[in-house]
């Protein structure tokens, strides 16, 4: 086995830039992370500064690099992850007019309510994008409506990772990943669709020339490789999005494995072999390669619910956590493991930040159903764990229509180190759930599709080369039995109360605009 060459991976995430560094053969050297804040500067705004992004990219890989690796002839090729859904207005020279806006970035609400009523639907069978405030053509409709300026005067519109990569080598690329998760590209001839673009009211010239994912480049700028302890010589692969490749890096790349990720945020996704659409329009449908596409539906409410429940209701817990110093989370996961399955009629819809899958509505609002006298904090807590993957598999219900009952979840994200949430999840949804060692799965995925790009692997399928499962969870018959008798009322209250959250939505934004 040769172990003197290496690949990184990088994930351009949301909250924060991972490199990791991989031996060829796929065993992890090392890793290194860089956080960067999330700017709020009005209602519904979640911005970054695209140059505070750049450089964590290149700090990150700086620091694999001067610690783990004597030469930069060792390493084979970098590959990108990549968040998705960010756009970036730049000017000629390539600076950035103003913050890049973030899947989470709500203020285009009323322009894709309109555009939905209006052609929607013809919309998300064109591009497998569902019409959302969080997908780039909603932002377009925006910036033209309320940043005019800023909309008439860019030279294109970009993503993160577009940015650095043009930052890199002076041109401007996408893969098929990113450009089939804008809400832009007509997912069945991998092209920018016509009558996307005409909805933003800008053509193909705004936007960058899109690429396979497997699309590598040599001759990166000499003052930013210098930085990053590489070459020009140094190959990179201009990877994906971080969800496909979280497929990818789980390894669930075949018909029946469903991969389900739960950070801040989550998503559950299965990998397809052609344009897959729901008549619903529920879930997304995003390229891998021409050959592979991957169907799910991402949550907005992952495992920040949790730490929004340790924070607001968990204070004397995490008190005594710092007393005995072990991690808050454990200590109040020990505790929702003495609540029985199901929190004795206690759900929690967890829509603290709106909703994504299965409900497209950013007014949803969280809430507790079932409160009565018998129930203390802790089934609040546990109802609180149960209500994001209750979530969850309202979105696998969705996907089910579509592929049948899965064969096997794989399982990954920070939730992964509550062993309260690994069962639980195998409960809800009633499978086998395998988590494996590794929680960077994207990662691994950028890492498996630049194996495959440059012709270390003939398929994609080989990923279990670096990919071991190392842990399975088998539900459990007597919590899964509770839990199928909840999940109905819990999709039954939110299928009901779509005009009670955009009424009580309307009300607190007196609050929320200060």
């Amino acid at each position: 086995m040769d172990f003197t060459s290496y690949m990184i991976g990088i994930d351009i995430g949301t909250t924060s830039t991972k490199a990791v560094l991989y031996n060829i053969n796929g065993g992890i050297v090392s890793s290194a992370h860089v956080h960067y804040p999330l700017y709020t500067p009005e209602v519904a705004a979640a911005e970054q500064d695209p140059d505070e992004i750049f450089q964590a990219v290149l700090e990150t890989t700086a620091q694999l690099m001067r610690e783990h690796v004597s030469s930069p002839t060792q390493i084979k090729f970098v590959s990108f992850s990549a968040a998705m859904h960010s756009i970036i207005p730049i000017d000629s020279n390539g600076n950035p007019l103003m913050n890049a806006l973030t899947w989470a970035d709500n203020r285009s609400e009323p322009y894709t309510k309109l555009l939905l009523e209006q052609k929607g639907h013809e919309l998300y069978f064109r591009t497998g994008t569902p019409i959302h405030p969080m997908s780039p053509l909603g932002k377009l409709m925006w910036l033209r409506a309320e940043r005019g300026h800023i909309f008439s005067t860019a030279y294109k519109f970009i993503s993160i990772k577009e940015y650095i990569w043009a930052k890199l080598f002076s041109t401007y690329e996408v893969d098929y990943s990113i450009a089939s998760c804008t809400g832009l590209m007509n997912l069945q001839q991998l092209k920018w669709d016509t009558a996307a673009l005409a909805a933003t009211e800008i053509n193909e010239s705004k936007l960058s020339k899109i690429v396979p994912t497997t699309y590598y480049r040599k001759g990166a700028a000499l003052q930013y490789t210098n930085v990053m302890g590489l070459t020009p010589e140094t190959i990179f692969v201009i990877g994906a999005n971080d969800g496909v490749l979280s497929n990818l890096g789980l390894n669930a790349m075949s018909p029946g494995e469903v991969a389900v990720t739960i950070g801040t945020s989550g998503a559950i996704r299965t990998v397809v072999d052609r344009p897959v659409l729901d008549e619903k329009g529920r879930t997304f449908c995003y390229v891998l390669t021409d050959k592979h596409y991957v169907i799910g539906g991402p949550v907005n409410n992952g495992g920040h619910i949790l730490r929004w429940m340790r924070d607001e209701l968990a204070g004397a817990e995490v008190e005594t956590a710092k007393r005995l110093g072990i991690d808050p989370y454990d200590l109040i996961s020990q505790i929702c493991s003495q609540v029985p399955a199901g929190s004795e009629g206690l759900l929690f819809h967890p829509y603290l930040a709106g909703e994504r899958a299965p409900l497209w509505n950013s007014n949803a609002r969280g809430s507790f159903f079932g409160l009565a006298l018998h129930h203390h904090k802790e089934h609040m807590l546990r109802a609180a764990m149960e209500g994001v993957i209750f979530n969850l598999y309202s979105v696998m219900l969705a996907i089910q229509e579509q592929i049948g009952t899965p064969a096997i979840i794989k399982a990954t994200g920070g939730f992964a180190s509550s062993s309260l949430w690994r069962q639980m999840l195998a409960d809800i949804f009633d499978q086998p759930v395998s988590i494996p060692a590794h929680h960077e799965s994207s990662c691994v995925g950028a890492c498996i599709l630049g194996l495959y790009a440059l012709g270390f692997i003939e398929n994609l399928q080989e990923a279990t080369l670096i990919t071991e499962q190392s842990q399975q969870y088998d539900p459990n018959p007597e919590s899964a039995q509770i839990y199928k008798q909840l999940l109905p009322i819990f999709l039954s209250i939110s299928s009901k109360l779509g005009p009670e959250y955009e009424a009580i939505s309307q009300f607190q934004r007196q609050f929320t605009s200060s």
